[in-house]
């Protein structure tokens, strides 16, 4: 026992210091900065993303009682941060340069990625659907479609390049709008605690420095490799620590926020494509893909609730129906009798005579044959105001409301219904029922006093008895 302790406490030691180890390289690297203003590639590629990196690790390496789909999801979003952040840092120093694409589209995987974490660490992992999922993307996309149709074609007129190109800066703001209204809600739905207030922290920092990074970019200008690149690096070391406190075990999912989300965002969608079907210049072609997104999204969603809603139902009706015959088991029958008061009704309890021989001598298969053409039989000469019930082996039950000649009326209805034999694998099965009577009087004990009469029929061969004082 002591080689495993050592061991977990010597693991626990290590992300113990890849943590600190994070946070350690971003002030090494503040430190660096203010000294020595001027970019260099020790300070502005190798050491700047190398804590963007170390971050992930953290975020991947996060302990077990951190949704491990939260951690991944969180630990891909910032990766790929950091690689496109050190593709973009190096194209500033390097002759050679990738592709701005690159950089453009691990910014906004970034998004999608963060927010799905961000479901997953905020919430009670236990009750987190696809559904859930599905609407994470609607959200994004549906948002992005709308956001994009109305600014990208003011924009393409204010910012250089291609609709792509454009398209690419506005996805950033609309991400963190939709990244930081998920993560307050998100917070101010669940129970607070050490997990949630670190992680918005870390958003908050995140779309703050993202914010003001947009706005010199429009404005006075962005100066590469200035302090404020350093508050990129603090939101996402932040995000990732949070996965290593403990979130409340009880925090509530709240699923009609992101289904509203999701069906406002499907409305917005609703209305970009019918304006473009309408007036097909008002909106740039660039923000009808992720309209399109949004629409087979929500289709597939559609669907996925539609089969959840049917499961549904069959679960409710499997455990109110009796397996192999198809009426009402025991359990839907008793809460069936507790509900009915003082409803005038006559309970019949019902059980097949000389079954134990049948079953014994022509095997069980043949018995449950027989169970299910009984109850066929039953089934056709009862009608609405009766409730058929197998309660186990071969014993059925009965609630007919009405007066008591109606409950007589069904008892012999019910016993003439096996007055004939049955054709089972060339066999003929003959079998009688004895059905012990009681009219619901208000004195309770229905089911006791029904059986007592079910087993003096069953004494004297007498077919139906009622039950007297």
């Amino acid at each position: 026992m002591k080689r495993p302790l050592a061991h977990a406490i010597g693991t626990q030691a290590r992300y113990l210091k890849l943590r600190f180890l994070a946070f350690a390289l971003l002030a090494l690297h503040l430190v660096i900065r203010t000294i020595f203003p001027n970019p260099t590639k020790f300070s502005d590629v190798l050491l700047y993303n190398l804590v963007a990196f170390t971050a992930a690790l953290v975020a991947l390496t996060a302990p077990i009682f951190t949704d491990r789909l939260a951690a991944l999801s969180i630990f891909f979003a910032i990766f790929l941060w950091a690689i496109a952040s050190t593709i973009s840092s190096s194209n500033s120093f390097s002759t050679y340069q990738f592709a701005p694409s690159f950089v453009d589209i691990g910014y906004s995987l970034f998004y999608p990625l963060i927010l799905f974490g961000t479901l997953r660490a905020l919430t009670s992992r236990n009750r987190f659907a696809s559904i859930e999922i599905l609407d994470t993307f609607i959200i994004i996309f549906g948002t992005s479609s709308m956001i994009a149709s109305l600014l990208l074609k003011s924009a393409m007129a204010q910012f250089a390049g291609s609709s792509t190109t454009v398209f690419f800066s506005i996805v950033y703001p609309i991400g963190d709008l939709v990244l930081l209204a998920m993560a307050v809600v998100l917070v101010a739905l669940t129970h607070r605690g050490m997990r949630s207030a670190i992680f918005l922290t870390g958003i908050l920092i995140f779309t703050a420095t993202d914010a003001v990074f947009l706005w010199k970019s429009a404005t006075t200008g962005y100066a590469f490799a200035s302090l404020l690149d350093d508050g990129w690096l603090l939101g996402i070391a932040l995000i990732a620590e949070s996965l290593w406190h403990h979130g409340s075990e009880d925090e509530p999912t709240n699923e009609r926020v992101s289904s509203v989300a999701a069906t406002i965002s499907l409305i917005f969608t609703a209305i970009v494509l019918g304006v473009s079907a309408t007036r097909r210049s008002a909106i740039p072609l660039v923000a009808l893909l992720p309209a399109l997104l949004t629409i087979t999204l929500s289709f597939i969603r559609m669907a996925l609730a539609l089969r959840t809603a049917r499961h549904a139902a069959g679960d409710r009706i499997l455990a109110r129906t009796d397996e192999l015959t198809g009426l009402a088991n025991r359990r839907h029958f008793l809460a069936e009798l507790a509900g009915a008061g003082e409803r005038d009704l006559s309970l019949l309890l019902m059980d097949l005579d000389g079954f134990k021989a049948i079953n014994d001598t022509l095997g069980h298969e043949v018995g449950d044959r027989l169970l299910q053409q009984i109850a066929i039989r039953f089934q056709r000469v009862t009608d609405g105001q009766t409730m058929l019930a197998r309660l186990g082996g071969d014993e059925f039950a009965a609630i007919v409301y009405g007066p008591p000649l109606h409950g007589l009326e069904c008892a012999q209805a019910l016993r003439a219904t096996l007055s004939y034999p049955f054709f089972i694998d060339g066999s003929a099965i003959t079998i009688d029922i004895s059905i012990g009577r009681v009219i619901n009087d208000g004195n309770g004990e229905l089911l006791q006093r029904a059986d007592q009469a079910m087993y003096e029929a069953k004494r004297g061969s007498l077919g139906v008895v009622l039950w007297q004082p």
